[in-house]
């Protein structure tokens, strides 16, 4: 999975170059993406480090008390009732560290171990945690020096925080294990700390479990995706317009009034979307007349802004639910504002769980209405007078015919991917660890279903800008104008058939770094 592709690019409204404030408050979606993505640094709060430090001051109190604190003085999961030594705490440490960091498979990609290491520091800098204030920094030191721990892509269960991934990453800290560097070389941690003048952790008392019980890596995944769906959802909206326009739609269905008798906030949005994209097409207007013997289109036409409004829905639940995670701290045990510490089931994934298995599905179905869109176009018997495939010489050239058989075969997988992985519990750590979440879990597999989505978008959007072509002499909308013209600076317009695969990674170039949608939104002053 570290083969996908980079995802499209949100671009923030602040600077990229400038720091992300770390304080004991939460952190933006925003922010994560800077840092995760645009390489921002973090600057820590002096006065939130002040916070950290007071807290650990408890810690340390506790560290001396002959009776045992679970994280503190004993051990940990099904081992949490034997009591350990002072003077071999920071070997437990070490050890739960070492013994934790037991990933396998693929590399991660760098954005997502960023994102997760991000979101580790921004909880310890609430203070709940009892690290000490030199562990939140030498986190912020890593990022800052674009050093990236090597976190391998199994080994989640999204309970008890996501252990080995974190661990991986904590690892790193301490000075073992492999990193990348700034300029991606895979370095021992040792040697690329060393470069950068960064000292190694010595992880004391509770720290070891501070640094791995979050569900970062998932919640990490789930901003990343909240940002590329902002992206793939306006362009499904473009792509849907260019389809009707090229397929002798019609625009009616769109209008406002209809759409108020169903007030759901996402499909009046793509509805708006849909009649802005489509205003001034001469293509619509030729065949909107009296004379017009369509009674209806197709649902793939019809009903896209139900559908693409019930994906953008779907994707503000789960950027509630991504909100109200970043302002938690989570931790466990944690340290109480009244200076307790107690033990809490906090690191369960389950919330984060479900919006991603629920953006998953969200993102194969549009993906499905975009393809049955494009086999609309190919076919002869629907495409309301176009050659078949859109072949330039018809039984020689096969057009497009494969392009739509490459979308088929993406939707087929993002039905696959769409099953959730957060009903799949399966027990651990003799079975004290008895339910867990398989967030991680579900985020790698949207991961998967965001880039399918892209591709699949992009097929669309080539295939329609072809047809749009052979509709001349009438033109399209200025909006679905300035689209297709955008797709002809990287794919040549009809013509005889031609190697089809690169033309499709131009486009899904476009696509993922926002430039579809940029294009059409020139035209009509934004999208929703």
């Amino acid at each position: 999975m570290s083969a996908l592709s980079s995802p499209s690019q949100a671009r923030p409204t602040s600077n990229p170059a400038s720091p992300v404030a770390l304080g004991a408050g939460p952190v933006s979606l925003e922010d994560v993406v800077r840092v995760a993505r645009l390489n921002a640094a973090v600057d820590l709060d002096p006065a939130a480090l002040d916070g950290v430090a007071a807290t650990r001051r408890i810690v340390d109190a506790l560290a001396t008390d002959p009776a045992g604190h679970y994280g503190i003085s004993t051990g940990f999961g099904a081992l949490a009732t034997t009591f350990i030594d002072p003077d071999r705490r920071t070997h437990l440490q070490r050890s739960l560290i070492r013994s934790h960091a037991a990933g396998s498979g693929a590399e991660v990609e760098r954005e997502v171990v960023r994102a997760l290491m991000l979101l580790r520091l921004s909880t310890l800098m609430t203070g709940r945690t009892g690290v000490r204030a030199e562990t939140a920094e030498t986190y912020a030191a890593l990022l800052n020096a674009g050093i990236t721990p090597v976190v391998r892509e199994y080994g989640s269960l999204g309970c008890s925080g996501d252990l080995a991934p974190l661990a991986s990453c904590a690892l790193a800290v301490m000075g073992e294990g492999q990193v990348r560097d700034a300029d991606g070389r895979l370095r021992d941690a040792a040697a690329a700390l060393a470069a950068a003048g960064i000292r190694p952790v010595e992880l004391a008392e509770k720290e070891g479990l501070a640094l791995i019980n979050g569900t970062d890596g998932m919640l990490g995944m789930l901003v990343l995706a909240l940002a590329d769906l902002q992206t793939l959802l306006r362009t499904a909206d473009v792509a849907a317009a260019m389809s009707v326009e090229a397929l002798l739609g019609t625009d009616a269905v769109f209008a406002a009034d209809l759409h108020a008798l169903r007030p759901q906030l996402g499909q009046g949005d793509s509805a708006c979307n849909l009649r802005d994209l489509l205003a001034g097409s001469s293509i619509v207007a030729s065949h909107a007349g009296p004379e017009c013997t369509t009674v209806q289109d197709a649902y793939s036409l019809r009903c896209s802004p139900q559908v693409h409004g019930a994906a953008r829905d779907t994707a503000a639940h789960a950027a509630l639910v991504a909100g109200r995670e970043l302002a938690s701290a989570i931790d466990n045990p944690v340290v109480t504002v009244d200076g307790r510490v107690e033990s809490n089931g906090n690191f369960h994934g389950a919330p984060i769980g479900y919006v991603l298995d629920f953006l998953a599905i969200a993102a194969a179905d549009v993906a499905s209405m975009s393809e049955r869109r494009t086999d609309r176009h190919l076919d002869v018997a629907r495409n309301k007078g176009l050659p078949p495939f859109l072949a330039h010489e018809v039984g020689v050239d096969s057009g497009l015919m494969i392009a739509q058989y490459t979308a088929a075969g993406l939707v087929s997988e993002l039905k696959r991917l769409a099953v959730p992985a957060s009903v799949d519990s399966i027990p651990s750590s003799a079975m004290q660890e008895d339910h867990v979440s398989m967030g991680w879990a579900a985020a790698r597999k949207l991961r998967r279903s965001i880039d399918g989505l892209g591709r699949v978008l992009a097929i669309e959007v080539m295939t329609a800008a072809r047809s749009l072509d052979l509709r001349a002499p009438l033109r399209p909308a200025p909006a679905t104008a300035a689209v297709r013209n955008l797709v002809r600076t990287v794919v040549a317009g009809p013509g005889p058939d031609r190697h089809i695969s690169p033309e499709i990674d131009a486009v899904h170039d476009l696509v993922r770094t926002n430039a579809i949608a940029d294009a059409a939104a020139s035209v009509t002053g934004g999208l929703r």
